[in-house]
């Protein structure tokens, strides 16, 4: 797995892209909606993406036959995008659950649906099977996710 600190300029470009979305089409529309205008405004800044991408499940390191549909892929970044008033454990859990079966390295949580975009960070160890939150600059804040998190 590469360093976390490498993973920083991408984030920050796709929280940008997600600023950008945000912005235009303001809170409170459908999921799909600011998944799809998400996915074209990664595009518009050069940032290849997948959106309803399969991903490979593992178990034990073991693939599995089931995969999950990720809302967006940019490499080695699941992006889990939601439409909802608060951003609520069963969100994060729902990430986190992903990270784990994918083994991805890095997750964003992405609200639109409150007035302000809310977002969290957050990196897979995997050798500890545990997901833990991020800065901006990409550190470890804490290991209790249900805390209240660290905003854009």
């Amino acid at each position: 797995m590469k360093n976390l600190k490498d993973y920083k300029n991408t984030v920050y470009k796709i929280i940008g892209a997600a600023m950008t979305v945000h912005r235009e089409l303001s809170w409170g529309l459908m999921e799909g909606v600011y998944q799809e205008a998400l996915h074209l405004e990664l595009l518009d800044c050069g940032i290849e993406n997948e959106m309803e991408k399969q991903i490979n499940c593992y178990y034990k390191n073991r693939l599995m036959d089931k995969q999950y549909r990720m809302d967006i892929v940019v490499g080695d970044i699941v992006l889990e995008l939601k439409s909802v008033k608060e951003l609520l454990p069963v969100h994060r859990a729902q990430l986190f659950n992903y990270l784990r079966l994918t083994k991805k390295p890095i997750g964003i949580l992405i609200n639109f649906g409150a007035t302000s975009l809310e977002g969290e960070r957050y990196a897979f160890i995997e050798n500890e099977n545990e997901c833990v939150l991020l800065d901006k600059d990409m550190n470890i804040l804490v290991q209790d996710t249900d805390d209240d998190s660290d905003e854009w």
